[in-house]
């Protein structure tokens, strides 16, 4: 037979046998698995990924959104259900372009405006950790948005004006710690995602980044060096200690990022934890922070006499409270946002500091919400915003009303 022949006969034979034994890439190394485990872990995957903790990145969690609520995907290798049947290309097609496999266009509650950055290695290794898991079968409920955001075809105009592709490309002048961080931060850690305002169809305000930003029913503070609401006052060592524990001298983690400490950062390496913080304390103050007229005497006082009788015994007099059990408000970022959410909902609902292997002693607030009055809580609320040398602004009955009512 000629060479020419043989060598298509060859071919064929390829072919014939691929298509019978379902022709496979080589299995991935244990160290791309390893890799991938990790930067899962520094992704947060868990926290929306998972509905139920016995059946991990299953899918199913509902997340709720200014236009209504869609369910995560699964991500176990579940041939029908999950992402068995997913080739190389589509899963990074997916993480950077935010398109399925069948060109369904996701909706940005998936974070691939922030995956885009990733480089191909680090995609492929997450794919190769998921292939690991146990497969789940389980059919996830479709989303459930309001008129006109449930039109997907709607999506390319979004990506039009939000999405921008392309990696970050190291900063030469800067070390490698502090380029790790970035990439982190602005990538796989999509921090912005949460601290960052948004516009009215949900895209990141790209001039006031890591401005903070309402999430829920919570406020994801600022995350630049503004002087009272941001982390001027945090060393890179006190950011560190908070990401790893969930708490520091100065501050907790409240309910949402209780959450992402718990199945991330606490769970990441010392360097790139060290590494996201010597990111952060280098952001520069963004905008202005609002200056703030004193509220009234008379709440002032009225708040102090509810602070006396209901607080003082767990945050002291003079506020300084017992750091890492229970948060010192003087100087407190958190406390002096200039939305006042967390702190409202804190004291209607309660607190419990969560516990983590660096931390591992509680600390727990009650709930006022049947204690005091919407006026009683605006008047403390204000009071603890603006006593000991904090500044934030007033915060009305009205305010507490509203969030009664969330």
């Amino acid at each position: 037979m000629p060479k020419t022949g043989r060598g298509l006969a060859t071919i064929l034979v390829t072919l014939v046998l691929c298509g019978a034994f379902r022709c496979e890439a080589a299995e991935p190394s244990e160290e791309t698995i390893a890799r991938g485990k990790a930067l899962v872990v520094a992704g947060d995957c868990a926290s929306c990924h998972t509905a139920d903790p016995a059946k991990p990145f299953a899918g199913g969690k509902r997340i709720d959104t200014p236009f209504g609520g869609i369910y995560a995907p699964n991500l176990t290798p579940d041939r029908e259900t999950g992402i068995r049947s997913w080739s190389d290309e589509d899963f990074l097609r997916a993480m950077r372009q935010g398109v399925g496999p069948d060109g369904t266009r996701y909706y940005p509650a998936f974070p691939y405006p922030y995956f885009t950055r990733l480089i191909r290695d680090d995609i492929l290794a997450i794919r190769a950790y998921f292939g690991t898991l146990e497969p789940v079968r389980n059919k996830v409920k479709p989303a459930e948005l309001r008129f006109p955001y449930n039109i997907r075809a709607g999506m390319r105009l979004w990506n039009w004006l939000y999405l921008q592709p392309g990696f970050l490309m190291p900063d030469q002048a800067k070390g490698a710690e502090w380029n790790r961080g970035r990439y982190l931060v602005e990538g796989l850690g999509h921090c912005g995602a949460c601290h960052t305002p948004k516009t009215w169809l949900g895209g990141d305000k790209r001039d006031q980044a890591f401005g903070g930003s309402r999430v829920d029913t919570m406020f994801a503070p600022r995350l630049d060096a503004a002087a009272r609401s941001g982390l001027k006052s945090w060393s890179a060592e006190d950011i560190a200690e908070y990401l790893q524990s969930g708490r520091n001298a100065k501050s907790h983690a409240g309910p949402l990022m209780s959450e992402v400490v718990l199945n991330s950062t606490s769970k990441m390496s010392d360097g790139d934890v060290k590494a996201i913080a010597v990111y952060l304390k280098s952001l520069p103050s963004g905008a202005a922070e609002p200056k703030v007229s004193p509220p009234s005497a008379a709440q002032m006082t009225d708040g102090e006499k509810i602070y006396r009788g209901a607080c003082i015994a767990c945050h002291e007099t003079d506020g300084s409270s017992a750091p890492r059990i229970y948060p010192p408000l003087p100087a407190n970022a958190n406390l002096q946002s200039a939305d006042p959410t967390s702190t409202i909902r804190i004291i209607l609902d309660g607190a419990e500091s969560i516990t983590t292997t660096r931390a591992p002693n509680t600390g727990s607030m009650p709930a006022y919400a049947a204690k005091l009055t919407d006026q009683q809580i605006a008047d403390v609320t204000t009071y603890i915003r603006n006593a000991w040398g904090n500044a934030a602004p007033a915060v009305t009955a009205a305010d507490i009303t509203k969030a009664r009512g969330k």
